[in-house]
This record gives C-alpha cells, structure tokens and sequence, in this order.
C-alpha cells in the first residue's frame, strides 16, 4: 500500500521496544554540557550561524522526509562551500534506534535529525541535544504556531525547530452523511454521538470512525478534553487519568466504544482506506497533514469528503496536535554552528518551506499558516473546499501546556498490550483499560530510575 510524505512524516506512530529500550537507557548515561562534539564550549548569536555558512564545511543530516533531498540540493545551491550528507537511517523507529546507539558509543551521531514531538523529551532528557539559544534561535519564537514552539521550547531551552504540524480536526464524508439523514455537521461531541448512532442505524456495517486502540491517538484526545495526564518534574513522573480531562474523554468515548459504534478496522490498512473510499467510514478525527494520505490511498472517494473542525465539549473551539515532526542539533556535532545554521535555513527560509509545502507537509510556520495563497486554495478531493482555512485556523486553537513524558515512545508502544488488552479487544470500560496502561507505565518508569508518584 502505497503512503505518501504526510502518513510518513507526521502521523503518531508506534516506537518498537527496542528503540524505546534503548531510548530508556540514554536518560540514564547523559550527555555532554554545552560543549560541540570537538569539545569547544558552545556560544554565539545567529550572526555565528552567517559566518558559519559563508566559512563552510560538511554536516550530516538524517531524515525520512520525501522533502529532504530536495531541501538539501535547494541549500547546498544557496550555500556552495557547505556539504550536506544526507541518510536516510529508516523510519522513526530504526533512526532512533540507530541514533541512540551513537549517542551512546559517543560517535557516529549525525550532527542534524529529524526528531518526532513526542520523542523530543527523551534525547532532551539525556542531554543529548543541543540548546539552540546559544546561538540566539530563541528569536524566532513568533515565526511558529504556539504548540510546535512549546513542543520544542521547555525547561528554558529550545531543542529543535518545528517543522510540520498536526492540528486535529474532523474530516467528514458528506455523501454518507446526506444518505443517513444526517443534516447538519457536528459541532459537539453530543452531536457527534447522535450522528454515529443515525449513521449505524441506517446501515449496520457503517460506522462514524474507527478506533482499535492508539496510545497518540488516545492522548491527543485527552488533550483536546483539557486533560494533562502526563506530569513530569526533575526525576518525578505522575501518570494520572483520573484528571477531568480524561475523565471526561472517557465518559464521551465509552458512549460509542461500548455500544459498538466505531469500526474495528486498523489504521493505515486496505481494509481502513476502503471503508474511506465507499463511504461506511463516515469520519476522521486526526491531524491536518492526513488530506494527502487520502488522495492517494482513497481516491475513489474525490469529492465526497470535507473538513470541519473538531467537535468539543461545550461548542467553544479548542483542538489537539496529533504527530508532528521538529529538526535537532545533536551535541556531539562537531560543528555545531554548520549544523544550526543548516537547521535554521531547513525550517525557517522560505525558500525550503516552500519546497517543504509542495511535497504535501502542513505547516508550523506562522508566515505559511496565515497566507492567503495557502489558506485560499480549493481542493477538489474535498469538494472545491478551501479545507487548509480550516486547518490553520485549527492551528490556532491548540490547547495550551501539554506535555508528553520523557519515556512516551515506549508508553505508545505498550498501549496495545495493556489498554487494548483491558478494554478495547472487548468494547468495554475505557478507564480500566487507561489504567492498565498507567500501571505498565509506572513499572517502566520505575525500571529506569524515575521515581513515580
């Protein structure tokens, strides 16, 4: 099956063991202070990074963006006396793994990486990435919607430069709607309720989403609920999904995942595109950057779909991110000044950004979000709906302070062994199964030196 650059880039995804393992044991090694990898302290100001470029050199860039050699070949033009090697280590899982394993050894790291948000704490827990406000990127905070820059800016330093963004908000099939006599399009999760339960009854093999257990999944929702279930402070973690956030997502979901309301169908598979492209999968509730994952795997399917923000609570706009991508200066570069430089001119130049857009990424960038050639433009998949003006106005309805932990890669990865187990493999209680989830967590935490409260 064919998945193009915004299921590969920006869609949660799970994190085998090993990685998180191996991710596990780099918060107990550490890192360096603020020295490069040459050992030299580390400090400047952006004026460092035009030296840097000008003076030249070679760095090496690992990513799985479909954009990256384009990007690369972009800026090596603009900038001829700097080298960039491009890897393609794999996919998340196997670049992190791989990039732990160099951290580890103390060599063999590449000075630039794609990091995913949620992984972000990790490798800033074990010290393993470079402060970008030595070299004054702290100034750029405005170019970027609120929730990419918390996502990378925490503790009082900034690890990474957003690249993508992942709002969520409900794409909706309106054929499928029209025919279940559901006439008008949920605002609330009430609504939402009722037209799952119009959808099924008018055919007993249409469901309004789908939903066989997702850690991400299921935290962005918590999230989009007010929940903060994730607490972190020093060596300290708090898991707690008795929080009313989470409560009151529980109390919401349960309603359809109880009564048998959502499909069965797994995420990403044929099985979940077919059910797209003839309608009995009447929505998605996930993040912006899944448009060019439906064009291409569910084509069929052109012009019976639309956007709509995400139903709330109480009819007050508030959403979630769902995935999401940042780029990060390794420590152990041994040009640190290069490798931000380069950093810099990936996620913040207009000239990549727009090379970024055309291979099919959703924007972090405040510039892109709110310009008209972007937010105005028709797409004829979603019935000639300007559908990225309901995206980037998403964007601006984040709620705010949420926190990932800084083992999330393996706390998705157990979600399916203990939560799915518990309560989605028969449709019961949701709170059982989160807190399956929060006991597995505890016990991991714990295995690598956390204290757990």
């Amino acid at each position: 099956m064919s998945r193009t650059f915004r299921n590969t880039l920006t869609r949660r995804t799970v994190v085998a063991a090993g990685a998180a393992l191996a991710l596990g044991a780099l918060a107990a090694c550490g890192g360096g202070s603020s020295s490069g990898g040459d050992g030299e302290t580390v400090a400047g100001s952006q004026a460092d990074l035009d030296a840097a470029l000008e003076k030249g050199g070679e760095i090496t860039y690992w990513s799985w963006t479909p954009s990256a050699e384009a990007q690369v070949e972009a800026f090596q033009k603009a900038y001829p006396n700097v080298k960039v090697k491009l890897v393609n280590a794999g996919t998340n899982t196997d670049q992190y793994t791989k990039m732990t394993n160099a951290i580890n050894a103390g060599s063999g790291a590449p000075d630039v990486a794609q990091v995913e948000y949620y992984a972000i704490p990790q490798y800033a827990l074990s010290d393993s990435l470079l402060d970008l406000n030595v070299y004054g990127l702290g100034d750029l905070k405005s170019d970027y919607s609120a929730s990419t820059w918390g996502s990378v800016a925490f503790d009082g330093k900034i690890y990474g430069l957003p690249q993508d963004s992942g709002p969520m908000a409900m794409f909706y099939n309106k054929k499928s709607f029209d025919a279940a006599g559901v006439t008008k399009v949920p605002t609330t999760w009430d609504e939402y309720i009722d037209a799952a339960k119009k959808i099924h009854d008018y055919n007993d093999k249409w469901y309004i989403t789908s939903d066989n257990g997702d850690g991400g999944q299921t935290a962005s929702m918590i999230w989009q609920a007010g929940g903060h279930p994730f607490n972190v402070d020093g060596n300290t973690i708090n898991v707690n999904f008795e929080d009313e956030g989470s409560k009151k997502y529980t109390a919401m979901w349960n309603q359809l995942h109880t009564e048998n309301l959502l499909s069965d169908a797994k995420g990403w598979t044929d099985e979940w595109f077919r059910a797209m492209t003839d309608g009995s999968l009447a929505t998605l509730i996930t993040g912006a950057w899944m448009p060019g994952n439906m064009e291409a795997n569910a084509a069929g399917a052109s012009g019976d779909w639309r956007v709509a923000p995400i139903p709330t609570y109480d009819g007050t706009p508030v959403t979630a991110e769902s995935g999401g991508s940042s780029q990060a200066v390794l420590k152990q570069s041994k040009n640190p000044a290069l490798a931000t430089a380069f950093l810099r001119w990936l996620n913040n130049d207009p000239a990549s950004i727009k090379i970024f857009l055309e291979s099919g990424g959703f924007p972090s960038t405040t510039a892109e979000l709110s310009d008209p050639e972007f937010t105005d433009a028709k797409s004829e998949y979603f019935g000639g709906q300007q559908i990225n003006k309901v995206l980037a106005e998403a964007s601006t309805q984040v709620a705010p302070n949420w926190s990932y932990l800084p083992i999330q890669a393996y706390a998705n990865t157990i979600f399916g062994d203990t939560a799915g187990k518990t309560s989605y493999t028969n449709h019961s209680d949701l709170n059982a199964g989160l807190a399956a989830w929060k006991t597995a967590i505890d016990t991991y935490a714990k295995q690598q030196g956390f204290t757990v409260k």
